[in-house]
């Protein structure tokens, strides 16, 4: 059986939809630091194990001192490398339009004037994911309650296919309000609209977020590994 393109999402974001960011060294290629974590390699990598070409493709796209974040199936040991497994995170996928259409009523695109608040917002919950060139990868979207990003979502890796929804999240102070879901189906059904299935990555350490995916059309997928990758 043929391997989905969501097993190995990294790499498959970096071979299409973001293929002009990707930094490439066969058989590895990887988001700009200042962009994402991310890394990605191909399926086939374990046939460049005996000439050394995964370790030297990992010295030129990992630089001392960086650490490198994988989804998938892990690359095999590379000499000098330390591959981590961090945990198995729920991969669940919106494959149809969610009953019922979201109000857009204080839905805004985010963009270049926004960047100060939604590098603000995303530090308080995910201050190792979301960097200052993030907002390239996709469309970002938010809700402003008394003059202040209330919520956010966006969009992160994807193919002509697929869009990972990502940046979720609310800020302490508004939490409850609804923002998030809205925000969650606004973005799920207008991928749908435009042709492409939403998927996204969750913590099942995180109930509260996994329900709510749950009641608005999220269905698990897969568990998927998540590992670092950093030189020994």
């Amino acid at each position: 059986m043929s391997a989905h393109v969501l097993d190995n999402p990294i790499w498959q974001s970096l071979l299409s939809r973001h293929l002009e960011l990707a930094q490439r060294h066969e058989p590895v290629a990887r988001y700009p630091a200042p962009v994402a974590p991310f890394l990605g390699v191909a399926a086939e990598a374990g046939a460049y194990i005996e000439t050394g070409a995964l370790a030297a493709a990992f010295a030129d796209l990992v630089p001392p001192g960086d650490i490198a974040l994988l989804l998938g199936a892990p690359p095999l040991a590379a000499p000098g490398w330390e591959l981590r497994h961090l945990a198995n995170l729920a991969q669940m996928v919106c494959a149809a339009p969610v009953a019922g259409e979201a109000d857009p009523d204080g839905i805004v695109e985010l963009g270049p004037d926004q960047r100060d608040e939604v590098l603000a917002l995303t530090a308080l919950v995910y201050p190792h994911y979301f960097r200052p060139r993030t907002p390239e990868l996709g469309r970002y979207f938010g809700v402003y309650r008394d003059g202040r990003l209330a919520a956010m979502a966006g969009e992160r890796m994807g193919t002509h296919d697929y869009t990972e929804l990502s940046a979720i999240c609310t800020h302490p102070d508004f939490v409850g309000q609804g923002h998030a879901r809205r925000l969650l189906l606004f973005l799920a059904n207008d991928n749908h609209a435009r042709g492409r299935i939403p998927f996204l990555h969750v913590s099942p350490d995180n109930p509260r977020a996994v329900e709510l995916y749950q009641r608005n059309g999220f269905e698990l997928r897969r568990e998927i590994p998540f590992w670092s990758l950093r030189r020994a």
